[in-house]
């Protein structure tokens, strides 16, 4: 079940300059935004807990998406 609205990343891909999306071309990006999100969400939580924090801030996620990005490189 996804978390998101599927005419949403249709939207996007829309935004992008696509003149037709197929709903499963959206359906699969949905897929892939979704587990990259949760993956950049449980890492900026292991730095908030560093921090002695419960509250997972924008800093977080912006450090958790860079070293996972660099991590790609």
């Amino acid at each position: 079940m996804s978390i998101l609205p599927l005419a949403s990343v249709e939207r996007l891909i829309r935004s992008a300059n696509a003149e037709r999306v197929s709903e499963s071309a959206a359906s699969t990006l949905l897929d892939i935004l979704e587990d990259y999100g949760v993956k950049i969400a449980k890492e900026a939580i292991i730095y908030a807990n560093h921090a002695g924090r419960k509250t997972v801030k924008d800093e977080d996620i912006k450090l958790a998406f860079d070293m996972l990005t660099k991590s790609r490189e």
